[in-house]
């Protein structure tokens, strides 16, 4: 039996309690104190002993199984496995030697086991199927794609460069390209050098050279505390301390920034404009303040302005954060106003971090397609992007507008909402602390698809809702996925009702 006092656990330790215990009784096996054929405590003694929960002791068990460290009898117990006969060696390997699983659940960096990851992942285990409205899917639908245009600047660049257009670009992209993009930030407000803009595959791997760059292990990095899930992603796989700041629709807690008891943030990333997943635009007011608070305690901003074009009303968005503060890391994407497969973002550096973060993204893939690259270049010198934008955003303008039409004819009563003025998404609370998971597995059993609060959370505490994208489905699925969703909100109500009910009910007590 193992001397259950070899094993000590170190709750404050980074490494998992269960990759612990799996360690030591590794380390006992390689050093002789655990012999093969030695019985391993039951799983509920163990966890007794070192004060855990048993599923803890459990799961270290299933990775010792992976490695052939031990086997398992039903009815019997776990078992130290035997010693491999040792066989002739072939290419430095026993020819007849047992192939076992790698134990790789105990390789995994913890950046693959991060909680933004895991969450991710529970959420999209089980697909629905059939007949189902997507109202998490945000991109253009078919139909709003300039698939014509995008060929004739594809047969133009191939009639132009040939075979050249094949190879690989310049690591920080097309001057052409960088020039362009430059043109059309300066007629969004937003002033940019094109000898400080770098060509990123799409704008998620902007945020991860920010990142690389700023980012050791273990460093605090800060995002308002409901915000792109792909961001929270990438930060938590980069080692950071994500850490959520309280806010409302105006922007972040101002002073929430100055109270805040954590050690030097290597970074705040925002989304001013249509912030996603609320959809709301971040004032003026709140942007001073913001880039005010940068200044003072000398923490770089990062703004993802993936929305940028995507007006639904007349009113211009306030002053970009970059046009407040050259030192704002400014990231962009075509793929949200133009179409998703380019891949083809970019991001504003700071000129002091323009040569790293080059260098960064030379060593992550190379450089960016140069084909799409030169592609994009000629969609944008013919005038495509304006010319797309006048004939989708009438589109998107009437597909909100039937969105919120169809919940008001089709969700319980008490449900209030902001109208989206920019972007894809429109947010809706959840009123009288309903459970956003509960309501996003209903929904995906009436046939619709909509995006839990969960995603979007950080530590910080936020009120429940669920991201409902009307761009990728036309006016009459967006009716039908409101009356799904309708269906789905009752069902949870009565649940919450009748689980209310019966915890108020008084308790009889038979006399005899």
């Amino acid at each position: 039996m193992v001397h259950l006092l070899d094993i000590a656990l170190s709750p404050g330790d980074e490494t998992p309690l269960y990759r612990q215990i799996a360690e030591q009784i590794i380390a006992g096996i390689r050093r002789g104190a655990l012999a093969p054929g030695l019985r391993l405590p039951p799983t509920r003694r163990l966890a007794d002993t070192l004060a855990t929960n048993r599923n803890t002791v459990v799961r270290a068990f299933e990775e010792l199984t992976a490695g052939g460290w031990v086997t398992s009898v039903v009815g019997r117990g776990t078992f130290v496995s035997d010693a491999p006969t040792v066989a002739p060696l072939v290419d430095g390997l026993a020819a007849d030697a047992p192939r076992a699983e790698l134990p790789w659940a105990m390789l995994l960096s913890r950046a693959a086991e991060s909680e933004p990851l895991a969450r991710l992942e529970r959420l999209s285990r089980s697909p629905a199927h059939g007949d189902v409205v997507n109202l998490t899917r945000m991109q253009p639908s078919p139909d709003l794609l300039p698939h014509v245009e995008l060929k004739r600047c594809l047969d133009h660049v191939f009639r132009t460069y040939g075979a050249d257009a094949l190879g690989y670009g310049p690591r920080q992209g097309l001057p052409r390209l960088r020039a362009l993009i430059a043109e059309d930030l300066e007629r969004n407000g937003v002033p940019a050098d094109p000898d400080d803009i770098l060509v990123t595959t799409g704008s998620q791997q902007g945020i991860d050279l920010i990142a690389r760059a700023l980012v050791n292990p273990g460093d605090t990095f800060l995002t308002e505390a409901r915000t792109y899930s792909g961001a929270l992603n990438v930060l938590a796989a980069s080692g950071a301390r994500v850490v959520g700041v309280p806010g409302d629709d105006d922007g972040p807690d101002l002073a929430a920034l100055d109270s805040l008891d954590r050690p030097r943030a290597k970074g705040f990333y925002a989304m001013p404009n249509s912030r996603n997943p609320t959809g709301t635009t971040m004032t003026l007011a709140r942007r001073e303040g913001l880039v005010a608070w940068s200044q003072r305690n000398g923490v770089p901003l990062v703004e993802d302005d993936y929305g940028a074009d995507l007006a639904l009303d007349d009113a211009p968005p306030p002053t970009a954060l970059r046009a407040l503060d050259k030192n704002v890391f400014h990231v962009g994407t075509f793929s949200k106003k133009l179409i998703p497969a380019l891949r083809v973002g970019f991001v504003v550096c700071p000129s002091a971090l323009t040569t790293t973060l080059v260098s960064l993204k030379h060593a992550m893939d190379l450089g960016t397609s140069a084909l799409l690259q030169l592609a994009l270049a000629e969609f944008l010198e013919r005038g495509y992007l304006r010319g797309h934008l006048r004939s989708t955003l009438p589109v998107y303008r009437a597909r909100r507008d039937a969105l919120e039409a169809a919940l008001r004819r089709w969700l319980p009563a008490g449900f209030r909402w902001r109208q989206p003025t920019r972007g894809m998404v429109l947010w809706l609370p959840l009123p009288g602390g309903l459970d956003p998971e509960e309501v996003f597995e209903e929904a995906k059993r009436e046939g619709v698809l909509v995006s839990p609060s969960t995603l979007y959370s950080t530590s910080a505490p936020a009120q429940a809702g669920i991201r409902l994208v009307y761009c990728a489905e036309p006016p009459e699925r967006l009716e039908e996925g409101a009356r799904r969703l309708g269906r789905a909100l009752e069902q949870v109500m009565r649940r919450r009702r009748a689980a209310a009910d019966a915890d108020e009910s008084p308790m009889t007590v038979d006399l005899v």
